[in-house]
């Protein structure tokens, strides 16, 4: 018989009803689960109560569950993904039926320079990931874009955490410089 990994010995836990197995759960997705939310949903308190809801779900359909691979955050992300498209689709409905309300938060003016200003930035950050080699371009969609831990993106890239640490810290200075190069300008 083989050993259970981490993920597959705490949901049997937290399935069996062990909160302490669950709060350990949480702690190691809780991240992963926020990043996508957010990445969906463009929005830090959208992307905070689908984090919450997708582990109050997982909670309740834990004891029904049969954990396919060795770890519990693709089942997460599948839920947290549901969740989101409630929301997107909630979102959508209330906007339909403000629609005719006047939004204060819109500006009189646009200011056309900052959006040039940005545009130009973003093409030079995409230009700057170009420049990147495979694995340090999947290192940095997996940790800055994805929200992965270095532990989960070094098992998914099957190398080291120090390998992903260090790698992402030279990208990262890289896309700073690239920062000040354009404010400098």
């Amino acid at each position: 018989m083989s050993e259970l990994s981490a993920d597959q010995d705490l949901v049997a836990r937290a399935a069996a009803g062990d909160e302490s197995a669950f709060r350990e759960l949480y702690r190691v997705h809780v991240r992963p689960v926020y990043w996508i939310a957010h990445g969906i949903l463009r929005s830090s308190a959208d992307a905070e109560d689908v984090t919450q809801e997708t582990f109050v779900t997982a909670w309740r359909k834990l004891p029904g569950l049969e954990l396919a691979g060795e770890s519990l955050l693709p089942w997460l992300a599948t839920i947290c993904r549901f969740q989101s498209a409630n929301r997107l689709r909630a979102r959508r409905r209330e906007q339909a039926h403000t629609a005719d309300a006047v939004d204060e938060d819109l500006p009189a003016t646009v200011n056309v320079e900052e959006q040039v200003i940005t545009a130009e930035l973003a093409e030079r950050i995409t230009d700057a990931l170009g420049t990147l080699g495979e694995l340090d371009r999947d290192i940095f969609r997996l940790c800055a874009a994805e929200g992965f831990a270095y532990q989960a993106a070094a098992d998914e890239l099957e190398v080291t955490t120090a390998v992903v640490r260090n790698r992402l810290s030279r990208v990262r200075t890289q896309l700073r410089g690239t920062v000040e190069e354009m404010r400098d300008a």
